[in-house]
């Protein structure tokens, strides 16, 4: 296969590069570095671009024949979101139509969307399958359950299969230590407290430990990395095989508490780690895990790493590697 990985110079994104390279694919990658990293697109053409410019879209369009698009190229900062919520509906929504317009008039109909758990909003029950209610409380999720929509709309009118997956918290780093977060700046709790362990931070701000769960820290759904990649790979098998459109909940199907996480930081690293005290944050429901049976059924995905401490000690890994 011959793809265009739009964002795979991020995160997510170059782990699926890598992917893809050793499954034998033609691998093109669009990003424009705002927070990806060149040096990070492994067996791959590099394009520095952004989806804005719909000229740059339409020549590379007509100098590959692509037969599927990837897309993590989404602003993905919720607070941000909230402060300048035009960058988000910009970036997310019409910079996403610009990619599916040179799509079609290229007669490209296979895509992956990196959506997003934002999309469901506050949980009315645990865990959360796809037939969830919809309500995102941030323009962040709203951006990401609008594209969803607009690729049933786009599928309906003009027969562009996709599918989305819906993730919730990636976490972890390449296995073999090539590849890992580099978020600037990083929001995430595991490479945090990675962060503080390795002297790079003074702690971290536990915000809440009044929640109703059994140590009153949060619990969330950690998925590795390499596992979401998987999921895409299978992903795009299905509509290689004339799969119809489709979504699906990703997560690793365990909670885990802030506090265990914290607890499994300080074992994997042989570090302690200081801990502030916070309020609890408005939006931050107590338990946020996925019901992954679709994709499990349907894909015939099943998590490898799905313990925390494998989790973390691939993070420890890239975390010290980084410090080199």
């Amino acid at each position: 296969m011959n793809i265009l990985v739009v964002g795979g110079a991020g995160y997510i994104g170059s782990h699926m590069v890598k992917l893809l390279g050793r499954k034998g694919c033609t691998v093109t990658v669009l990003d424009n570095l705002s927070s990806g990293h060149a040096d990070t697109v492994l067996a791959a053409d590099l394009v520095e671009g952004d989806l804005a410019d719909i000229a740059m879209l339409d020549e590379l369009f007509s100098d590959h024949s692509f037969d599927a698009v990837m897309h993590f190229a989404s602003s993905i900062l919720v607070g941000e979101s909230v402060s300048d919520p035009a960058k988000y509906y910009r970036n997310n929504v019409t910079n996403t139509q610009n990619l599916l317009d040179a799509m079609l008039q290229h007669d490209v109909k296979q895509f992956i969307f990196s959506s997003t758990a934002a999309i469901f909003g506050e949980p009315e029950y645990s865990p959360i399958d796809e037939a969830h209610p919809k309500a995102p409380i941030n323009p962040y999720g709203r951006s990401k359950w609008m594209v969803e929509q607009m690729l049933e709309d786009f599928d309906h009118a003009y027969g562009l299969k996709s599918i989305c997956l819906r993730y919730f918290n990636a976490a972890g780093a390449d296995p073999e230590g090539e590849l890992g977060e580099r978020h600037d700046p990083e929001t995430h709790l595991i490479p945090l407290l990675l962060q503080a362990a390795s002297g790079k931070r003074d702690g971290i701000t536990v915000f809440g430990r009044d929640y109703d769960t059994d140590d009153g820290t949060c619990i969330r759904d950690y998925i590795h990395v390499s596992d979401l990649c998987e999921a895409h790979w299978l992903a795009i098998q299905k509509l290689q095989a004339g799969s119809g459109s489709g979504c699906f909940n990703l997560g690793n199907g365990n909670g885990f508490s802030v506090q265990q996480v914290i607890d499994v930081c300080r074992k994997v690293s042989g570090r302690d780690i200081s801990v502030i005290e916070g309020a609890r944050r408005a939006g931050d429901p107590p338990l946020l895990v996925a019901d992954s049976a679709r994709a499990r059924s349907e894909l015939g995905w099943q998590p490898h790493y799905h313990d925390l401490e494998s989790i973390v000690c691939h993070a420890w890994a890239w975390e010290n590697k980084k410090g080199d």
